[in-house]
């Protein structure tokens, strides 16, 4: 007997660890939670915080009939570039979290793409105009100036789009992931041609701004020949520009070339923490694009005064055509 008990609650025992160890029904499982890396939220705020504040530039321009100049029409450009590329971070991080589509992913990439280069391509064309600004002082203000600004907007904005499709058109590695840059989907091909399209830009840039300061000292100096010494006032918007030129040099490069060089040198197999490293500043630059080039400028300052403030009459007189401040 006392055998039959002890193989019975050795088979109760056997059945009842066999239920617990048996695989539980599909509708008793729990979901799995999803977690958020902190860096994709991190740059979900941020194309959010960029988002807000290029569209309050934009509308500055829009609304304010003063602001029609080829300068403020390049800063507008940069504006939407940047306010799309906010508006493709937060798309991102819906792609990445909510959306599963190799498709949208495919867009977001592209909308992405086309918005930095959008951007950068709208900061040559603003460093573009300031040198004719200078270079050209006499025929800056014919409407030849005006023509020219928009046939560089249409062919600036095609290249961007071009290059924003080419994720979508095949210029991608969803179906190979060994081929994958640090930014995925987008493959090691195009992210290279990118970076050394970047570097090709920034040293005109740089090629550029170096003309601008050579422009500016010569005409300081034609300045103190003239009045037979160099004033006060001269020397020290001479200075304030040169400091401004390297303000805007220097920014530019640090957010933009180490993630241009290391999209070069780096794949799929380093630390993804670099990536994120290295790609933050460069979105940040588009925060302070409008800081850089939208807001220091008088016009457009008086404008966010008036419509934030309403502290004097919403009256702008239209002022000719200014060349852009160095």
């Amino acid at each position: 007997m006392s055998n039959l008990l002890q193989n019975t609650s050795l088979l109760n025992w056997d059945v009842l660890e066999g239920r617990n160890t048996s695989s539980a029904p599909s509708w008793e499982l729990e979901p799995v939670p999803i977690i958020v890396n902190p860096w994709d939220v991190l740059l979900c705020v941020t194309g959010t915080l960029m988002s807000c504040e290029n569209a309050v530039v934009i509308a500055l321009i829009a609304y304010t009939p003063s602001l029609r100049a080829p300068m403020f029409v390049l800063i507008g450009s940069l504006a939407f570039a940047d306010l799309l590329a906010g508006l493709g971070l937060i798309l991102n991080f819906m792609v990445t979290y909510i959306i599963d589509s190799g498709f949208v992913t495919l867009l977001s990439a592209g909308l992405l793409i086309t918005a930095f280069s959008a951007s950068v391509l709208s900061i040559l064309a603003i460093t573009v105009d300031r040198y004719l600004s200078l270079y050209t002082a006499l025929t800056y203000h014919t409407e030849r100036t005006v023509t020219f600004t928009y046939i560089t907007l249409i062919l600036m904005w095609v290249i961007s789009t071009a290059l924003g499709s080419l994720p979508v058109l095949g210029w991608n590695c969803l179906e190979d992931e060994s081929t994958c840059s640090i930014c995925p989907p987008v493959n090691k091909n195009n992210a290279a041609a990118l970076a050394v399209s970047f570097l090709l830009i920034f040293a005109l840039i740089l090629q550029l701004y170096l003309q601008i300061c050579k422009i500016a000292f010569r005409h300081a100096q034609q300045i103190a020949v003239q009045r037979q010494f160099m004033t006060t006032s001269h020397s020290s918007s001479t200075t304030k520009g040169v400091s401004t030129l390297t303000t805007i040099l220097g920014t530019f490069a640090f957010c933009w070339i180490p993630l241009a060089m290391y999209s070069l040198v780096a794949d799929t197999r380093t630390p993804v923490i670099y990536t994120y490293a290295t790609a933050l500043p460069a979105i940040c630059h588009s925060i302070i694009n409008p800081m850089i080039y939208a807001f220091r400028n008088p016009e457009i300052l008086r404008s966010l005064r008036i419509a934030c403030c309403w502290c004097m009459p919403y009256r702008f007189t239209m002022r000719p055509r200014t060349p852009s401040d160095v």
